[in-house]
């Protein structure tokens, strides 16, 4: 149950990483009481509302553990669920389910959480919004790969993935260049020429020297909507624009309506809450 989303071999040191945290000598609970030769049947069970993602993570680890186990998906990646509806089956040996059961349910939670935030703010775009709804690199070290596949699996977009791949100039670039058109001037001179040119800027001032200086990109930092708006009407469509900074799923409405073409939140991979997600077991055979 692996998806060619995510890099088998990445995936299998995040989730071996994690198998060994929790594993160091063994399940010592269930070697004791659980019988070597019993197998179990398992269904992951959504216990509040949730957008479904990382199945193929979730059966990952049980195959890390238990080669022979298998895992059927009862919904598909990105389907919205409710309270009750059966996500994931599984069958294998019980002792292999048990010891595997907590990473599994650690990494699909936090999949979940982070795909279900995602999709609401989606959702809160205005009808007929062109803007997009980004993460940033605000994510959990070791788990970015996971948590960027989550935001796409909630219908938002990445931003960049690593400092290497794209440019983006911010307040302590531009500190350390002397000014935002040197520091604009240097990005040009030395980028490759597929790279675009993104610039950070902190006060309306700063954004009229950063579209004279003719980036592709200009992030709106902490911006209020009425200067938003004002950077829209300056811009006349000049460079994209990007507002970032303390996006709120209650005001992403009214900054959408602005007119900026990007809206970047952090709060989708740094703060999203865990999805509830349960796992019953019962023996078979």
């Amino acid at each position: 149950m692996v998806s060619g989303v995510v890099p088998i071999a990445q995936l299998d040191a995040i989730i071996d990483g994690a198998l060994l945290e929790d594993l160091p000598g063994g399940d010592l609970t269930s070697e004791i009481t659980v019988d070597e030769s019993a197998r179990a049947r398992a269904v992951a069970v959504a216990r509040g509302p949730l957008v479904a993602c990382g199945g193929f993570v979730f059966g990952r680890v049980f195959e890390r553990v238990d080669p022979w186990s298998r895992v059927t998906a009862n919904v598909g990646e990105g389907a919205r669920v409710q309270p009750g509806d059966s996500l994931w089956t599984l069958e294998g040996k019980a002792r292999a389910l048990l010891a595997a059961e907590r990473v599994a349910l650690n990494l699909v939670q936090r999949m979940s959480g982070i795909a279900t935030l995602a999709r609401a703010y989606v959702d809160a775009l205005p009808e007929g919004s062109s803007a997009i709804i980004a993460d940033t690199r605000k994510t959990t070290p070791g788990l970015r790969i996971l948590e960027r596949y989550a935001v796409r699996t909630g219908g938002a977009r990445n931003h960049r993935n690593d400092l290497s791949s794209a440019i983006l100039i911010k307040d302590n670039h531009i500190a350390a260049a002397g000014s935002i058109e040197r520091a604009i001037e240097r990005a040009r001179e030395r980028a490759p020429h597929t790279s675009r040119i993104e610039v950070e800027v902190q006060s309306l001032d700063e954004f009229e020297r950063a579209l004279e200086a003719g980036p592709d990109i200009i992030m709106l930092d902490n911006f209020d909507v009425a200067s938003m708006k004002e950077a829209v009407r300056r811009a006349k469509g000049r460079a994209i624009l990007e507002a970032s900074g303390g996006v709120t799923l209650d005001k992403v409405a009214e900054i959408a309506a602005t007119g900026v073409d990007v809206i970047s939140v952090g709060a989708l991979t740094h703060s999203a809450r865990a999805a509830d997600i349960a796992l019953d077991l019962a023996l078979v055979g």
